[in-house]
Order: structure tokens, then sequence, then C-alpha cells
């Protein structure tokens, strides 16, 4: 059978980062902040790859897209629905786009062009499948089957509201039998996984589920240069908020990839925005720039939260929450998201960046041993040995 090729591009975790937007860079140990990221750029590098593969690219998003910064916050997810949709995505999967509950995620990813695919979601009362566990899709004479599997802590570790009448699985007990089915009775030539599980987890699918050829790996916003390889199973990752776009090109032969090219994409100031993309970003943008620039601070240090043990933007937030509540002692989740800021000005929209699910402040009275407990079982959620006994992002952020 001749070669054929195809060229999968990949946006995830850009957390509602409709625009550009500063981005740590580390030069050794020197942090740099360079602007990039934007749906912009991100629609110019998706037209060009389309206009260049002449039907043989697949545009997949990992999921939390609907999330993360005030404009998409403060309308549910609701305003980056046609700016999504003009980018023309193939398939997605899901994690925080659960965090108003699984019916209104339900109801939102109706109104998009594309499939919300979860393998491993179950409706509690039927048994049933959430969402579809698949599609097949034929691009450059392929027939792709793509899997998607949405991030398996929703019910575990998140808000029970966010999992209200849903469970999730890991989606390794599901996958074979899924995949045995799109390549014997859907004629599936290459099998694509599309995962919200994050990096180590999705190393660890592929040592067990075997006959998967890509897996497209969300959650843990590490920046690939070039995919991580177990046995014939080829997996990326493109960092996170936009700032860069993964291109995977595949020569298939046979049903096998018989060749491959990886490129880490800098979504940076080289790439000119897409006007008709811009337009749209300004009118969901425009409504709420004036209390958004608002300037509220300024810092000497940049912040930003992209170290494991402790962060200095996460320093400042429980700086804050110590003050709000008047305690000496202050917690909060160690989470990966947030682009950013720079040393110099602080705006609301940094303020809405560091922490958009504008949560209460809760004070508690805690003793030692309980402080002890939580942190030990904190630690073992960040760091455990069993991949998917890693339900955490980065370790609890601490003061005091």
């Amino acid at each position: 059978m001749d070669a054929r090729n195809l060229t999968i591009i990949q946006v995830n975790d850009t957390h509602g980062y409709l625009e550009a937007h500063p981005e740590l860079m580390w030069h050794g140990d020197t942090a740099a902040y360079p602007i990039m990221g934007g749906y912009a750029r991100i629609a110019s590098i998706l037209k060009g790859a389309r206009a260049e593969g002449h039907g043989s690219v697949l545009a997949l998003d990992n999921g939390d897209t609907f999330h993360g910064t005030y404009p998409v916050v403060s309308s549910k997810g609701a305003a980056l629905v046609p700016l999504v949709n003009a980018l023309g995505f193939d398939a997605m999967t899901a994690h925080w786009e659960f965090a108003w509950g699984p019916r209104h995620w339900r109801a939102l990813s109706a109104q998009l062009n594309h499939p919300m695919l979860a393998i491993n979601c179950y409706d509690v009362e039927t048994g049933e499948l959430y969402f579809p566990a698949s599609i097949v899709i034929e691009r450059g004479g392929l027939r792709v089957g793509i899997i998607g599997i949405a991030a398996t802590i929703i019910d575990k570790s998140m808000p029970p509201y966010f999992s209200e009448g849903v469970r999730f699985t890991s989606g390794c007990e599901e996958l074979p039998a899924e995949i045995s089915r799109l390549r014997n009775d859907e004629g599936a030539e290459l099998i694509v996984v599309l995962s919200h599980l994050g990096l180590p987890q999705d190393i660890r699918v592929a040592h067990v589920v075997k006959d998967i050829d890509v897996i497209v790996s969300g959650h843990t916003h590490n920046r690939l240069e070039q995919p991580a390889r177990i046995g014939n199973t080829l997996i990326i990752q493109s960092g996170c908020h936009g700032s860069f776009v993964g291109r995977l090109d595949l020569t298939v032969a046979d049903g096998k990839i018989a060749g491959w090219r990886h490129r880490l994409i800098p979504v940076d100031q080289s790439i000119a925005d897409d006007a008709e993309m811009s337009a749209r970003i300004e009118g969901v943008m425009k409504p709420h720039r004036e209390m958004l620039n608002e300037v509220v601070g300024q810092t000497a240090v940049g912040l930003h939260r992209d170290t494991n043990l402790y962060a200095p933007m996460d320093d400042l937030l429980l700086a804050a929450i110590a003050t709000a509540g008047d305690t000496d002692i202050a917690f909060s989740n160690g989470w990966r998201y947030g682009a950013p800021i720079p040393p110099g000005l602080i705006t609301m929209n940094d303020l809405w960046n560091i922490i958009p699910t504008n949560p209460p402040v809760s004070t508690v009275d805690l003793t030692g041993t309980e402080i002890q407990e939580m942190m030990e079982k904190n630690l073992e959620r960040t760091f455990s040995a069993d991949p998917f006994g890693q339900m955490g992002g980065y370790l609890k952020r601490f003061r005091g």
C-alpha cells in the first residue's frame, strides 16, 4: 500500500487565554517573559497548516479550554464558543470544563462544531457513557480513530458539583475493546488517544494498552520538544496557555507509522494575527477592557507558579488569603494554570488570571496533627510513584 501523510495539530490547556500574554521562559536560572499565545496567532497557524496539508490535517483540543480568564469564567464558557468553532477543531476532551457541572458542560459542548469525547465518563444513574467515546475521521485518505479520555481526577479531588451525577475511570480498562472495535468494525487504520490524564499517566497507558499509535496528551503542561516514545506509541504534549502549538507530521503505511517529524511551535510575534479571529476576540474583550486594565499594584519580582514546591505568585496569593482571613497560617491549591506577571505594574486582569475561580476564603481551626496529615496526603497525591495516584497539580501552597 502507498504511504500516506497525516498532520496532527495539538492545542492543549489554553485555560481561556484568548489574547497574547507573558509566558515564563527559563534561560539557565534567569527568567524571561516573552509575549506569546493568543487565538489570533493560533488561527493563523491552523490556516497555514491546512493550506499546506491539502486535506490531511487533524486539529485536536485537549481541553482546559473553556475556563480560566475573566471573560470566559464570567460567561461560564459561552463567550468562547464562537471563537473555538472558528478554529475548526476535529475533536476535544475536557477537565475544567466541568467546573459548572456536567449538565452545563454537556449543553455548552452541544454548541460546538466538533465532538466532545470521553471513554471514561459515565452517567451514575444509567451507567451509560455521558459523552461519545470515539469518532472516526478520514484525513489524507486515512481513516483515523480518535478516542477521548477526560481528566480522571474530576470526581476524586475536585469540588463535588464538578462531577454531580457522573463518575470517571482512568480509561485503561475500556481502551482495548474500543481500539479493537475501531480497527475491526470501523476500519480505522490509525488510533489516536486524545487524553487529559497528564503525561505520567499517559506514559503508563502506553505501557499497559497496546495498539495505540499516538497519544495527544494534556493536563500537566509539559513542553515536549520531542515526542516520548513507548514501544510503538508516540506521545506529544505542548505546554499551556496557548503559548505553544504541537505539530506531528506522520507517514503511514500498511496501518503503521513509517516515519514522523515533530515541532513544538512557539506562538510568538513571528506569527501574524489572523484578522477575522482578532475581530472576534475584540468583540469578547471590549466590554471588560476598562475594568481589566485597571492598575491595582506593582511587583519588583516576577510572579509565576511554574515551580513545584513553592512559587512567588502563590506567595502573593497566600499573603492575601492570610490578610483576608486574619490568620497566621494559610493554604491554597497547587494550581499549574496562570500566565506569569513580569516585574512591573499589576492589573485587575492579572489578579483574575491568578485565581479565576474566585473562591471564598474559608477559615477553620486545625490541630498540628491535622495539618501534618493534610500535607502528607497532598505530598502523596503530588509525587505518588503510581502515576494514577498523582491527583494534584503542584504541592499545596502554604504560609506560616
